[in-house]
């Protein structure tokens, strides 16, 4: 075989390598196209979370000298799924409550789960924290709540969430979900002296909507 042969026959291999290569790319191309296409269209929306209740099992603020806060609780948390034609994986979700952003319970593993269209889901976690040390301005502004009679305490849920449209699923989403439980002190303990504390266990129907970031 000549060289000028072995030449031809060299092209005809880049030809098919470089016709493979672009066959390839092109078949990836319209594949992520059609996915943004209908990521696009049909615009997921993040779910919807609310409080529906708490109820307070104890609730103790310890004197100045010790400065330590003591809550159990239990809540009632729903989500809703507002998308039509997309499901919503819930995974590594966890529940805490707060108080003038500082945390005061530990944190609660809720379970993951799937939520179809236009689904609910809800969760019933206790949330425990015993003598939770504060600070002297959490200190300070819990014994304001408590002349005013109420006492808001921030439930808060972090984890992940995966969009499901049709047989593909997303990469994970970081979720942060903060519910306002709003307390009122009526039919309190001792809220004489510097302490404070709540006769349990006292029911709160609160239905309020929580803010939800994805």
């Amino acid at each position: 075989m000549s060289s000028k042969d072995c030449g031809h026959h060299e092209d005809e291999s880049r030809k098919l390598i470089r016709l493979i290569l672009f066959g390839v790319g092109g078949f990836f191309f319209v594949v992520l196209l059609t996915i943004f296409i209908i990521w696009a269209v049909l615009r997921p929306t993040k779910p919807k979370f609310t409080i529906q209740d708490a109820t307070l099992y104890a609730f103790n603020l310890s004197s100045p000298a010790t400065n330590t806060l003591t809550i159990t609780m239990q809540v009632t948390l729903s989500s809703h799924n507002p998308n039509r034609r997309i499901g919503i994986y819930y995974s590594n979700l966890h529940a805490y409550a707060s108080y003038h952003n500082q945390q005061v319970t530990l944190a609660t593993e809720l379970p993951p789960t799937y939520q179809g269209h236009k689904d609910f889901t809800v969760w019933s976690p206790f949330l425990f924290g015993a003598a939770a040390p504060v600070s002297p301005f959490t200190l300070s502004s819990l014994q304001q709540d408590r002349g005013a009679g109420a006492v808001v305490v921030n439930v808060k849920i972090y984890g992940r969430v995966k969009w499901k449209v049709g047989t593909w699923v997303s990469g994970r989403y970081h979720l942060f979900v903060n519910c306002p439980a709003y307390i009122r002190f009526t039919g309190a303990g001792d809220r004489s002296g510097s302490g404070i504390q709540i006769v349990a266990p006292a029911k709160f129907q609160l239905l309020q909507g929580c803010s939800v970031d994805v």
